[in-house]
C-alpha cells in the first residue's frame, strides 16, 4: 500500500491537500485534490485523493466533461453518494457562473465571436439545452442577460410573448437570441428558424431589434448573422 492509498490523516501535513492549500495556496494542488477537499473523505479502500483521481480519470482527466455529468452519474462511483455529488456538481456550477459573469460586465457586443466568448464557456458544457437572451442598448452595451427556458437533450420551449415583454421592461434597443446543441451539432433547426423569424417580426413591431441568434457547443459557435440566415 502506497502513502496516497492510506488516510490522508497519515499522510505528512504538506501532502494533505486543505493544508497543502493554506501552506502553498491554491495554484499548488492538483485537480484531484482540489475535488478531494470537495469529497471531504475517501473510503475503508481508497483516500479522497484517490477517489478523485478515479472520478476525474473516468471523464478523461478533463474537468468540462464531468461539469456534464448529473448527480446521478457521479452517485455510480462507490464513495460518492447523492451529498457528495451535489457538492462536487455545485463547486463545478459556480466556477461556470464566475466565468461567465466577468466577460458580461457591461461589454460592448461587436461581433458574433464577442457572443461566443460569454457563451461557450457559460453554456457549452451543459448535458441539456437552454435559451437566453442578451439584451443591448444603443450602444451595443450589455444591458443584461437572462435564462428564458431550459429543456432536455432534444430541445427547450421557448415564448416569444416572454421573451418581448421582457425587452420593453428592460429598454432594451436590440437583443441576441443565444441557445446550446448539447449534441455538438451546429446545424439550426427548423424550428430554431422559424423562432428567430417570429421574434424579428414581433420585434419590429416594437422597434426592438433581433440582431442575431447564436447557438454554441464545447468550443464553436453558429451565427445566423454570419450564416446569411437572419
Amino acid at each position: 500500500m502506497t502513502e496516497y492509498n492510506l488516510p490522508i490523516k497519515s499522510w505528512s501535513v504538506e501532502d494533505r491537500p486543505r493544508e497543502k492549500l493554506v501552506l502553498k495556496g491554491l495554484r499548488s494542488l492538483s485537480d484531484a485534490e482540489l475535488i478531494a477537499i470537495l469529497l471531504g473523505s475517501g473510503t475503508r479502500d481508497e483516500s479522497a485523493v484517490e477517489l478523485a483521481r478515479r472520478l476525474l480519470k473516468h471523464f478523461n482527466d478533463n474537468l468540462n466533461e464531468l461539469s456534464k455529468a448529473t448527480a446521478e452519474e457521479l452517485k455510480r462511483f462507490k464513495g460518492i453518494g447523492e451529498a457528495r455529488a451535489v457538492t462536487v456538481i455545485a463547486a463545478l456550477e459556480l466556477g461556470r457562473r464566475r466565468n461567465a459573469a466577468e466577460v458580461i460586465q457591461r461589454r460592448k457586443i461587436t461581433s458574433s465571436a464577442d457572443v461566443r466568448g460569454i457563451f461557450c464557456p457559460l453554456l457549452g458544457d451543459l448535458p441539456y439545452e437552454e435559451f437566453w437572451v442578451v439584451l443591448l442598448n444603443r450602444a451595443n452595451k450589455i444591458i443584461d442577460t437572462v435564462k428564458i427556458s431550459q429543456g432536455g437533450l432534444a430541445g427547450t420551449v421557448t415564448d416569444i410573448r416572454i421573451i418581448l415583454r421582457l425587452a420593453l421592461e428592460r429598454l432594451a434597443s436590440s437583443m441576441i437570441l443565444v441557445h446550446n446543441h448539447p449534441s455538438g451539432n451546429l446545424k439550426p433547426s427548423d424550428s430554431d428558424i422559424y423562432l428567430t423569424k417570429r421574434l424579428k417580426e414581433g420585434g419590429a413591431l416594437m422597434d426592438i431589434t433581433i440582431l442575431d441568434h447564436v447557438i454554441v457547443s464545447d468550443h464553436e459557435a453558429l451565427s445566423f448573422a454570419d450564416e446569411g440566415i437572419m
